[in-house]
C-alpha cells in the first residue's frame, strides 16, 4: 500500500493503540490518532511514540461534531474506527453510552468520511453481533444478526448503518468482526487481564455461571496483522471474520493462567451469572484466508504465555490503572454475586 493518511479513532484504547504500534512499525504511513481518553483509553499505551513525527493525537470524541472536522482537517485517506464502548457487564449497567459513542459516533464518522471522499472507511466490530452459537457450528459473514446485549446491539446498529453507507453513497466501507482479542496494554476489567492481574496478587478469581461459556481467542497482533490486509485488499462493500480457530472454556482459560503463575486453583470463584450471557462463539475465517491470505500466526498457549509475562512484567501499567472508578466498578460487579 502507497504511503496514507490514516485516521484512527479509539487509538488509544487496547486493539487500537497495539494497531498504531503496529502500523508505525511495519508501513510508512502517517496517523492521526483521537482517543476522548476515557477509563480505558491511556496514552501509557503509546509511551514511546511521544517523538515520532508520523503519529499525532488529538483529544476527541467521535460523538462531537467539532472534535470530528478537527480530526479529519489533516488529508484523511483512510479511516480506522476503533473507539467504542465495548464491555457488556457496563453495558448492562449503562448503555446510554454505548448509544451514543458506538451508534451516533459512528455515524458522524460516516458523514465526515462520505464527505471528505476517503478512500476506505474501516468499521472494527465483534464476533457479539452474531449472538450466541449451539454446541456445535461457527459465524460466516452471512450469519444474521441477532445481538443479546446492548453492547452488541450497538455495535450490530453500526455495521449496518455503515453498510448504508455504502449502499447509499458508495462510501468505500469495509467491516471486520473479530473474536475475543487478548494481548498487552488490555483493561483489566477483561476476562484474561482481569484473571491475570488477580491471580499475581492472590485475588479470587470471579468466573461467571459454571465457566463453561465458549469463546475464539485470537492475539491482539495477529488480529492488527488482518486490518492491515483488508485495508490494502479488502473490497468496499464486504464484511470480514477474524478469528484464530481458539475456542476455549472460560474455565479452561482460568485453570491455564493459573497454572502458569503457578497459583493454586482454589483461587477459583464461580459468581451469578450475568443477564443475557452469550453461551458460544466460534469464527468461520475461510473468507479472509481464501480472499487475502490471512492467517494468524500465534499458537494460543505460546501467546497466552507471553500476555501473562507482559502483566507480570508491567505491574506498574495496570496496578496505576486499578483505582478509584475501576474499583468502584469491580466492588459493583462481584462483591455480592
Amino acid at each position: 500500500m502507497d504511503k496514507m493518511h490514516i485516521l484512527v479513532t479509539g487509538g488509544c484504547g487496547f486493539i487500537g493503540s497495539n494497531f498504531v504500534r503496529y502500523m508505525l512499525s511495519r508501513h510508512p504511513h502517517a496517523i492521526t490518532n483521537m482517543d476522548k481518553l476515557t477509563y480505558a483509553g491511556n496514552l501509557e499505551n503509546l509511551k514511546g511514540l511521544e517523538s515520532e513525527p508520523r503519529h499525532r493525537f488529538i483529544k476527541g470524541d467521535i460523538a462531537n461534531i467539532s472534535d470530528v472536522e478537527k480530526a479529519f482537517a489533516d488529508d484523511t485517506d483512510i479511516v480506522v474506527n476503533f473507539a467504542a464502548e465495548t464491555h457488556v457487564d457496563r453495558s448492562i449497567l449503562d448503555p446510554d453510552a454505548f448509544i451514543g459513542t458506538n451508534i451516533y459516533g459512528t455515524y458522524l464518522l460516516l458523514e465526515a468520511a462520505r464527505k471528505k471522499g476517503v478512500k476506505k472507511f474501516m468499521q472494527v466490530s465483534t464476533d457479539e453481533v452474531y449472538g450466541s452459537l449451539p454446541p456445535a457450528g461457527k459465524f460466516t459473514e452471512e450469519t444474521p444478526l441477532a445481538p443479546n446485549s446492548p453492547y452488541s446491539a450497538s455495535k450490530a446498529s453500526a455495521d449496518l448503518l455503515a453498510m448504508a453507507y455504502w449502499k447509499t453513497f458508495k462510501t468505500p466501507v469495509v467491516i471486520t468482526r473479530c473474536s475475543n482479542n487478548y494481548g498487552p496494554y488490555q483493561f483489566p476489567e477483561k476476562l484474561i487481564p482481569l484473571l491475570i492481574t488477580n491471580a499475581v496478587e492472590n485475588l479470587e478469581l470471579p468466573i461467571y455461571g459454571d465457566g463453561l461459556n465458549v469463546r475464539d481467542w485470537i492475539h491482539v497482533e495477529d488480529h492488527c496483522e488482518a486490518i492491515a490486509l483488508v485495508l490494502e485488499k479488502g473490497e468496499p462493500g464486504n464484511v470480514y471474520n477474524v478469528g484464530a480457530e481458539n475456542e476455549r472454556t472460560n474455565l479452561e482459560i482460568v485453570t491455564s493462567i493459573l497454572d502458569i503463575l503457578k497459583k493454586p486453583h482454589s483461587l477459583i470463584r464461580y459468581v451469578k451469572d450475568r443477564p443475557g450471557h452469550d453461551r458460544r462463539y466460534a469464527i468461520d475465517n475461510t473468507k479472509i484466508h481464501t480472499k487475502l491470505g490471512f492467517k494468524p500466526g500465534r499458537a494460543f498457549k505460546t501467546g497466552l504465555e507471553e500476555t501473562v509475562r507482559w502483566y507480570v512484567e508491567n505491574r506498574t501499567w495496570w496496578q496505576s490503572i486499578r483505582t478509584g472508578e475501576y474499583l468502584k466498578y469491580y466492588e459493583k460487579m462481584y462483591k455480592d454475586r
